[in-house]
């Protein structure tokens, strides 16, 4: 699993290509005061999912913490290196994250899986606002 996160004052997002035929449907949105999520799932991540999933619960959770935000969003990034997981594993991890967060109070937005989306992004600037985590 890698993470590139980033505590965004705003972030949208918009779908642009389809990628994955078997995608489901896509839809625009936005986010404020935000944790934004860029997870690659890789393929190592499925022989070790609970490991894996531990992790990036937490972390995300800590990020969140540090600015006392409540909103999350988990964008399926698989630009950060190594090898995909299968793209229903990844789904299914980023919607079993998405419904965890959710469960501990965190409003999560997912944005579309198997898209392409154009985004806008507006970072804080301290150091914590921009943090790659390999797991």
């Amino acid at each position: 699993m890698r993470i590139l996160t980033f505590l965004a004052r705003s972030f949208a997002w918009q779908p642009y290509s389809q990628t994955l035929p078997e995608a489901p449907p896509a839809h625009s949105g936005s986010a404020t005061n935000a944790v934004v999520a860029f997870l690659h799932v890789e393929a190592r991540d499925e022989a070790d999912r609970a490991r894996a999933f531990r992790h990036v619960l937490k972390h995300l959770k800590w990020l969140a913490n540090k600015k006392q935000f409540r909103n999350i969003v988990l964008h399926s990034f698989t630009h950060l290196g190594g090898k995909n997981a299968d793209p229903e594993f990844a789904y299914q991890f980023l919607q079993e994250l998405a419904q965890r967060l959710e469960k501990t109070g965190y409003q999560v937005d997912v944005t579309p899986f198997g898209y392409f989306c154009a985004w806008q992004l507006d970072v804080y600037g301290e150091s914590l606002a921009k943090v790659y985590k390999e797991v």
